[in-house]
């Protein structure tokens, strides 16, 4: 490779973000001096600049990370020796990563560094910004600037950004091990959250979808560039065939981020536009079609990218791939600096709850950010949605990506129940209505909805799911790696294997948090949280889905687990589960005492059953209707036992059939004995 691609490309990339982010900040006038309260140009560009740096230290981060975990080799094994040109000893027990690891570890390292840096600076510039006061180093300014970051909201984001940020440099300094790394980029991920949720106030409109389409941006935008800062930089220490697979990679990971990036986008936009005329007519506007050009123009590199180039690079054509890659981290340069030119233009629709003709906030609004949806019917289950880009895109990769190695196993001649695609489909289809639809639409106003919804979560679409075996379909689809690096199938053969993994699928375990959840969840303040906090909702929705796949899997799962309860003792487990869940139904549909007071009971509903009546029915929603999936399971388990004892009576007949029913004969022989020794006793 080009010994200049090292300079130039990070070079360019920053060159391009910077020239960009001025226009915009000219286009959308954030860089014009305030009539009132102006905090001076140091201020106005220097804001802007640390928060984009943030963002561009954020993407190397992440990118290096998630290339590091799944697309480079961890300990270099003499097996690989020819794929790279540095190479470390192996051993058993450990031993130096490969040049083309450690050199991504690095990368992390910096930018982290970087992060943490540029948001001790944003702290600092957004603090001046929103207080009108000049910096100066006397103690009234130390002790405004705490209060920002202890007790005002956006302080309190940007220091847990810093502190996450400062974390996550030791552990990336620290840690080369394969396995380890993955803490590296579970901090990195979380890292990201504090950035999600300042960029859309909490209680202003839409709250929810701003927050998870925002997190889609964030972490999709930092694959896509950081993933490729890597390639930069591993280029230099691998051969042309090893470039060209670690390409091939990076291309698959920014297909799916570009298809993130792209739909988050559109819904940020036009939640922030509201109609066609804004698109063009105002500077916000203006940028966003600038964006998008720029977003388009990278699909474009990355359809060239994926057809033409990967096949070239291993006969030699690597000037034309590190000029290919300047270029694009260019256009990425000016997304990049378009994006945080947004961050700082006024949007055309203002971000705050809708107010009636007397300028009041209604009680659901100000709870939820969320105007009070019409009144719950029937057809109201059909009719009304509400969206969440994170969860859509869940659903719709979950889809692909099993049909995908449903038509692998195919294309190889290998069969795959038809049954196990249809209960995933089906499984993936009843999530993204229950996450999407009327459930999520009513769910925080109705308790009974709410209940609903749950029981789906944890009963009947991990029940449907576990049907559809995805990781058994997995470990046969997907190819085994032989390059040292890890990719599904080592990564789902690892966890399958770890202590943890064996504590959490055995059945007791599963059980006990199955039944468990609902009155730990319920009975504690976690049920506010939940309530309250984005973050705590999609903490719940997350957690009864795997306590509820876990329980599942247990009972009539078809992929491998450590261990398994034998049939009789399944159905034991079952039935004490059932009378778990008809106890909790039975405790909701007879309490007088209203859970969460003053959320379901203040949401100022004038239609449908008071609060209280409203939790009664909940409470038989989890007795009921909670009840069905449970006795599926009981009869799919009674099923599976009869299945077993008939193919086990088959294997005793096939095997009696080739012995010439030896094993009776021999048992008919020593009841014959017996008999005979107790008959001679029987005459002494």
């Amino acid at each position: 490779m080009p010994r200049y691609l090292r300079v130039l490309a990070p070079a360019t990339l920053l060159a391009a973000t910077l020239v960009a982010l001025i226009i915009g900040l000219s286009i959308g006038g954030a860089a014009d001096e305030r009539a009132l309260a102006d905090p001076g140009a140091i201020v106005r560009f220097g804001l802007p600049v640390s928060r984009t740096l943030v963002n561009v230290s954020m993407a190397g981060l992440i990118g290096s990370v998630v290339m590091a975990v799944w697309a480079l080799a961890g300990l270099n094994p003499a097996s690989h020796a020819s794929g790279t040109r540095t190479h470390a000893p192996a051993s058993r027990g450990g031993g130096e990563p490969p040049a083309e690891t450690r050199t991504a570890m690095d990368l992390a390292a910096a930018s982290a560094a970087v992060l943490t840096v540029a948001s001790a600076a944003t702290i600092l510039f957004t603090y001046v910004d929103v207080s009108g006061l000049a910096f100066s180093p006397d103690a009234q300014f130390g002790a405004g600037l705490a209060q920002f970051v202890t007790e005002i909201e956006l302080g309190r984001l940007w220091l847990l950004e810093l502190l996450l940020a400062a974390v996550t440099t030791v552990m990336a300094f620290a840690i080369r091990g394969r396995r380890l790394t993955l803490l590296v980029l579970l901090a990195a991920l979380v890292s990201t959250l504090p950035l999600a949720q300042q960029g859309h106030a909490a209680g202003a409109s839409g709250h929810g979808l701003a927050v998870n389409a925002l997190l889609v941006h964030l972490i999709g935008a930092a694959v896509w560039l950081g993933g490729l800062l890597t390639l930069v930089f591993v280029a230099r220490v691998v051969d042309r065939q090893r470039l060209a697979v670690l390409t091939a990679r990076y291309s698959t990971l920014a297909l799916f981020a570009f298809i993130g990036v792209l739909a988050s986008g559109v819904v940020s936009a036009w939640m922030r536009i509201g109609s066609v005329d804004a698109l063009f007519g105002t500077g916000y506007g203006q940028l966003v079609v600038l964006k998008t050009a720029a977003l388009l123009a990278l699909g474009v590199f990355g359809a060239v990218q994926r057809s033409r180039l990967i096949p070239r690079i291993a006969s030699g054509a690597t000037r034309a791939f590190a000029w290919f890659v300047v270029a694009e981290l260019a256009v990425m340069g000016i997304a990049s600096g378009v994006a945080g030119a947004l961050g700082r233009t006024a949007t055309p629709v203002a971000l705050e709850p809708a107010r009636d003709q007397g300028g009041r906030i209604s009680p659901a609004e100000w709870l939820t950010g969320d105007p009070l949806p019409p009144e719950l019917t029937a057809g109201s289950y059909l009719t009304e949605w509400k969206f969440d880009l994170a969860w859509v895109l869940v659903c719709v990769f979950g889809v692909a990506l099993y049909l995908a190695g449903v038509l692998r196993l195919a294309r190889r001649g290998d069969r795959w129940p038809i049954g196990r695609t249809v209960a995933w489909i089906l499984g993936l289809l009843l999530l993204f209505y229950t996450t999407n639809g009327a459930l999520n639409a009513y769910e925080q106003y109705l308790f009974s909805v709410h209940m609903l919804g749950h029981m789906m979560l944890t009963m009947l679409i991990p029940l449907v799911l576990v049907l559809g075996a995805p990781i058994t379909l997995a470990l046969r689809a997907v190819e085994r790696r032989t390059d040292g690096s890890w990719g599904g199938r080592e990564w789902i053969m690892w966890a399958i294997a770890t202590p943890y993994s064996k504590i959490i699928t055995h059945p007791a375990v599963a059980a006990v948090v199955f039944s468990g959840s609902l009155w730990v969840f319920y009975f504690t303040p976690i049920a506010r949280w939940a309530a309250e906090e984005h973050l705590g909702h999609q903490w719940m929705i997350i957690h009864f889905l795997i306590s509820g796949y876990l329980f599942s899997l247990s009972m009539i799962g078809v992929d491998p687990v450590p261990y398994r309860f034998p049939y009789p003792l399944r159905l034991v487990t079952l039935f004490a589960t059932m009378a778990s869940h008809a106890f909790f139904g039975v405790t909701l549909m007879t309490g007088d005492g209203l859970l969460l007071a003053d959320w379901y009971g203040a949401m100022g509903r004038t239609w449908g059953a008071t609060p209280l009546e409203d939790q009664n029915t909940g409470g038989g929603i989890a007795w009921g209707i909670g009840e069905l999936p449970t006795l599926a399971l009981a009869l799919v388990v009674a099923v599976q036992w009869s299945r077993s004892d008939a193919k086990e009576q088959k294997r005793k007949d096939r095997a009696a059939d080739r012995s010439g029913d030896a094993e009776l004969e021999a048992y008919n022989a020593m009841l014959a004995k017996t008999a005979a020794r107790d008959e001679r006793a029987a005459h002494r």
